[in-house]
């Protein structure tokens, strides 16, 4: 094998830019490297980038080789691409989202070799695509700066979002090297039957020049034949370890080892029954997952590309942003239908992490052809992502794409002809289900999201009997908070509420000059059109208007957590009526304004950290109701717990007073009422203040009005700080009830803990663990107090 990864050089169709480029890697990462374009997250520079996305661009690389039969291998070829060896047209690609592999054993020389990979500008090739369809096929123009990336198997964000970049990138992502042709054992496709104490493993093992095949798995071994390609045999393992994800148990992984005429491949295995569980009952059509025959509700958010620049992105930082999940409690992800499909080792970091996926095919928010040449393309990527990836024990769900039903909706031409465009979805998806189902039947498939279900086209954004949900009535509609418990999703796999990014990513794209939400520079950070006006907005109804921008900031976190902790409370409460939560969204590509619980980077917003404590496996919860406050109890472990629930009326002062307890057992299968709070039992200027022990621990406060309604104290925040080891330790202490006590570090770390609500003879002790041992922290801290009355 010759790995041809490194040190190319890229230049444009002009001739004006030669430069350096670093494969794998994307060229605006490489034109910035080079001082060709400033920082495209800086400021505004994205505008002054954009060209770079109009132009076509030639990577070109000098290798020695022995002139032997060779195929040429390509993974996240991006995306309307020529490769030509030594002149030669060896391939003409137009799909990121697949593997190329093509014999180039003609065109190979003995010695000096030249490989060259025309990048066709995408914004050209997007245009050129639209004009020669039959008929129109919109885009959403909020989800496309540059226009119809929707013609394009291209990552759909790479064109805009709102609340991605636009840049139209192009690169390579994946390796790029010469095998030389021989025997190869290719895709493995993994099915699993299970029956008490005995796991069934089938195995397709696609295989070329390979007479026999041989494969391995917990010391059980087969042979067979390859026959067409395919080799088939089942393992049969007698007292199965299995995998379990998050928070149930243990994620055991055993080793796939598969051989056949000197080729070898190892595989990663976990042994489970997963299986999507969507059937008619009496309020409409349940949805949820069971693995191992146990009921598991899905805690988790929305995963989207780990940075805008492929070339940006690491396995390091994303195993940082899969653990920053799995330690909040979480324990699935949904890889969202406008990126794309992540390489081996991201599924590998889930399998061992127990984060279950959830994942769509790529495809959102806009209508996509129907056309033949575009299904095949389908067809073919559907057949090589499954292929690639079948095997993972963390995979949970194949779905069709995100919001295409809805799109439907959205464009005058699918409004005014809207059975032209529904047949057209049809064939997309149909083309979908049966490439997956082709190569991995069985396989746990739902049509779309949202959808109410099998060839429903219901409105799963406010319909809330059956299938999944994406309920954005309380950002994109206005609606109060309180709204989240007018409804009784299913499962709801998107809903959010937008923050602006920690100071440390602001600092990241913008001078302390521009810290001003309305200046130029923000707004453009700002891609969800009136998101600004809408934090803005919110933040009047809820609170006291804060005192700068600093403190805007601050105020901005602590609504989104509160927006999104009563959501997911609520509809844990209801389990298991409702059987998943996924909020919108973990993660950012770049540092912007946006719906994310991790900074670009990785580093945690309030709402994460509020989100490992409204994930925790026990919980307990205040639900309003008829005037009163109704207590109830969640329990996700798989064994039962006792828990005592004690009950507060806590002043603006600190002072608390009883108001009811009670002790009760929890089972997993559903949430259980405990105690009542009576309408009359709080006065005016009391909050609900409730904390439970036992075999869990924990405690939260429930405020019946909008914090602006009561007068806060100042609270008397006192910071004993102390250095242990590589670990600063903060012991806090107040004089006054101190709502959402936050503490903030100018260097790069993790926090135990924040956004905790603190009283008065109750010391909290909060620790920072510095990314850079050596660094010393300057901390600052806030409670809602100090950031909306000053002082």
């Amino acid at each position: 094998m010759l790995d041809l990864a490194g040190c190319w050089t890229l230049s444009d169709e002009s001739g004006a830019h030669v430069i350096a480029f670093d494969l794998p890697g994307d060229g605006v990462s490489a034109l910035a490297k080079a001082g060709v374009i400033p920082d495209p997250y800086w400021g505004r520079n994205e505008y002054d980038c954009r060209w770079v996305s109009e132009r076509d661009w030639v990577a070109r690389r000098v290798f020695s080789h022995d002139g032997s039969a060779a195929w040429l291998v390509v993974e996240g070829l991006d995306t309307v691409a020529e490769v030509r060896l030594n002149g030669d047209l060896v391939l003409s690609a137009a799909n990121v989202h697949r593997r190329w592999r093509v014999d180039v054993s003609q065109a190979l020389r003995s010695g000096e070799n030249t490989v060259e990979i025309l990048f066709r500008s995408p914004v050209r090739e997007a245009l050129a695509r639209a004009a020669r369809m039959p008929f129109p096929i919109p885009y959403q123009q909020v989800n496309g700066a540059i226009a119809f990336n929707n013609m394009l198997r291209k990552q759909q964000c790479d064109f805009g979002w709102d609340w991605n970049i636009a840049l139209g990138i192009f690169g390579v992502s994946g390796g790029v090297r010469l095998e030389p042709v021989g025997p190869r054992i290719g895709d493995i496709v993994v099915t699993q039957a299970h029956r008490p104490g005995v796991a069934e493993v089938s195995l397709a093992v696609h295989a070329e020049g390979v007479g026999v095949v041989t494969a391995s798995l917990c010391g059980v071994s087969g042979t067979t034949e390859v026959r067409n390609g395919v080799a088939r045999l089942t393992l049969t393992i007698p007292d199965p370890q299995l995998w379990l994800p998050a928070g149930q148990g243990a994620q055991v992984l055993h080793d796939l080892v598969v051989t056949g005429d000197g080729a070898q491949v190892l595989k990663r295995i976990g042994l489970r029954e997963m299986r999507l569980v969507s059937e008619p009952d009496a309020a409409g059509r349940s949805f949820g997952v069971q693995v191992n025959g146990r009921k598991v509700f899905a805690k988790g958010a929305n995963w989207i590309p780990a940075d805008a620049l492929f070339g940006r992105i690491t396995v390091e930082g994303v195993r940082g942003l899969l653990q920053s999940a799995v330690d909040a409690n979480m324990n699935m992800i949904r890889i969202w239908g406008g990126g794309r499909y992540e390489p081996d080792w991201f599924y590998d970091l889930c399998d061992e992490m127990g984060l279950m996926v959830w994942q769509d095919f790529m495809f959102a928010c806009h209508l996509y052809p129907s056309t033949p040449e575009f299904l095949a393309e389908v067809d073919a990527e559907v057949r090589d992502v499954v292929g690639r990836i079948n095997h993972h024990a963390c995979l949970a769900v194949w779905c069709g794409d995100n919001e295409l039903i809805g799109a439907l909706t959205w464009f005058p031409e699918s409004r005014k002809d809207r059975d032209r465009y529904l047949v057209n979805y049809d064939r997309l998806n149909r083309t979908v289900e049966a490439a997956l189902h082709s190569v991995l039947p069985g396989a746990n498939w739902w049509p779309s999201s949202p959808s109410p279900g099998p060839l429903a086209f219901g409105d799963a954004w406010h319909d809330d009997s059956s299938g999944d949900m994406h309920f954005w009535s309380v950002w994109h509609e206005g609606k109060d908070f309180d709204h989240y418990r007018d409804v009784s999703p299913r499962f709801c796999s998107e809903f959010g509420f937008q923050s602006y990014p920690s100071l440390s990513a602001i600092r990241a794209f913008a001078d302390e000059a521009d810290w001003n939400i309305a200046a130029p520079v923000m707004e453009s950070h700002q891609k969800n059109p009136g998101g600004n006006a809408r934090i803005a907005e919110t933040m009047f109804r809820y609170f006291r208007f804060p005192v700068d921008f600093p403190n805007f900031v601050y105020v901005s976190q602590v609504q989104q957590a509160l927006a999104i902790k009563t959501a997911v409370t609520h509809w844990r409460s209801l389990k298991p009526h409702c059987q998943g939560t996924l909020y919108w969204q973990l993660n950012d590509t770049w540092p912007v304004c946006s719906w994310a619980s991790l900074d670009h980077g990785g580093n945690w917003k309030l709402l994460h950290h509020m989100a490992a404590r409204f994930y925790a496996p026990v919980m307990v919860t205040a639900v309003p109701k008829d005037g009163s406050i109704e207590l109830r109890a969640v329990n996700d472990r798989p064994e039962a717990v006792t828990i005592t629930v004690t009950a507060n009326a806590a002043a603006m002062d600190g002072t608390t007073r009883a108001v009811g307890q009670a002790t009760v057992t929890v089972f997993p299968d559903a949430a259980l009422p405990v105690l009542t709070v009576a309408a009359d039992a709080l006065r005016a200027d009391e909050v609900l203040a409730f904390v439970w022990s036992g075999d869990a621990q924990g405690g939260d406060v429930h405020a019946p009005k909008p914090w602006k309604a009561y007068d806060l104290q100042p609270s008397g925040l006192t910071a004993d700080i102390k250095r242990e080891g590589d670990v600063w330790k903060l012991t806090l202490q107040v004089k006054a009830l101190a709502p959402f006590v936050a503490v903030e570090s100018e260097v790069p770390g993790r926090f135990s803990a924040n956004a905790v609500t603190m009283f008065p003879g109750h010391p909290a002790t909060i620790t920072f663990t510095p990314e850079d041992p050596s660094a010393v922290p300057t901390f600052t801290f806030r409670d809602l107090h100090s950031a909306t009355y000053g002082g």
